[in-house]
């Protein structure tokens, strides 16, 4: 008989007093004592950490490698700069290019960890973009910025290899596809080429369909496969686990439950033992709940659930309200941690 998969989710705690033999997640500021173990067709129970095995605990509490020169042992914001006439919060406002690098340079300046660069709208509904129209909306910003002194390590958001490739070309040093990998055949083996680290996100369909009434087994289990499938498959590609973060893509695919259920139990991801991206700023969901219906509007929704996101171990926090949750997350540690540093 085929034995079912079960899957290890810690518990995790945070504060200035943390028992013998709690173990470490992930190098970070949080800890766990016991872990939520969940399978197909059963009823979630809780274990303590002694009796998990010992290749789980090691995936769970091994330190995560940098990302760029950025160290994994704290929270850190990636900040939105879309280049869209249409995205779904933000379109149009930094298209023109001056614009956009302008931005970007107060983000810097803001204190932003990350830059996240996109040049194709994927709110639902919208339509793909050709990648020469995709370059010419991204790389000349990158560059744009790189010329202005940025240093800050900056993400091309796309899920096309030509679109990458120019990308990096202009100084980007990361890919973060929101299709998983799945769009384009050519993208995984040039970041292997490139040697770029990597995000790899779930999502249902694609952004023209993917909120048509999506339907999942168990979201939270059919989002782990997902990513452990998708990580297994960059690494046979070439790209080292120690070069990828994984994304559980709320909002893509997803319905206010099936985001409500990932974001409850999103320290299951852990268990991937890579960094987790969460990406959940001014997504509906949040307006729905807060009841703000204008996107640019839902700034304080966004810092509860980045918030919440970053008390469950979650390493980057990819945002449109850079300063404020940069503040946001300055409070949360040093209340949780009874010191400011």
């Amino acid at each position: 008989m085929t034995q079912t998969p079960e899957y290890f989710r810690p518990l995790v705690q945070t504060g200035p007093a943390r028992p013998a033999g709690a173990l470490r997640l992930a190098g970070g500021w949080g800890w766990f004592t016991d872990v939520e173990v969940l399978a197909r067709g059963r009823v979630p129970r809780i274990i303590p950490t002694a009796d998990i095995p010992m290749d789980v605990a090691e995936r769970l509490s091994i330190p995560r490698r940098d990302v760029g020169s950025l160290r994994m042992d704290r929270p850190r914001v990636m900040g939105i700069l879309n280049t869209t006439p249409d995205s779904f919060s933000d379109g149009g406002v930094h298209a023109a290019e001056a614009d956009a690098v302008r931005a970007g340079v107060a983000m810097r300046d803001a204190g932003v960890d990350l830059l996240d660069v996109g040049g194709e709208s994927t709110r639902p509904g919208a339509k793909t973009v050709r990648d020469a129209d995709e370059i010419r909306r991204t790389a000349p910003v990158i560059k744009g910025l790189r010329d202005a002194g940025v240093e800050t390590l900056i993400s091309i958001d796309t899920r096309k290899a030509q679109v990458a490739d120019a990308a990096i070309v202009a100084g980007a040093g990361l890919i973060n596809d929101v299709s998983g990998f799945t769009y384009d055949m050519d993208l995984m083996p040039l970041a292997a080429a490139r040697d770029v680290p990597v995000c790899v996100m779930h999502a249902l369909g694609n952004p023209a369909t993917m909120q048509q009434d999506p339907q999942y087994d168990d979201v939270l289990l059919d989002v782990y496969d997902f990513l452990a499938g998708q990580i297994a498959t960059l690494e046979a590609a070439g790209i080292a686990r120690d070069r990828i973060i994984a994304d559980p893509g709320i909002g893509f695919g997803k319905t206010l439950t099936h985001n409500l259920t990932l974001l409850a139990r999103l320290s299951l991801f852990h268990a991937l033992g890579v960094p987790i991206l969460l990406g959940a700023s001014r997504k509906r969901f949040i307006g729905t709940i807060g009841g703000t219906d204008e996107a640019a509007s839902r700034m304080p929704g966004s810092i509860a659930v980045a918030l919440a996101g970053i008390a469950q171990g979650v390493q980057i926090l990819r945002v449109h309200d850079v300063p404020q949750t940069i503040e946001a997350i300055a409070l949360w540690r040093a209340s949780t941690s009874g010191q400011h540093t």
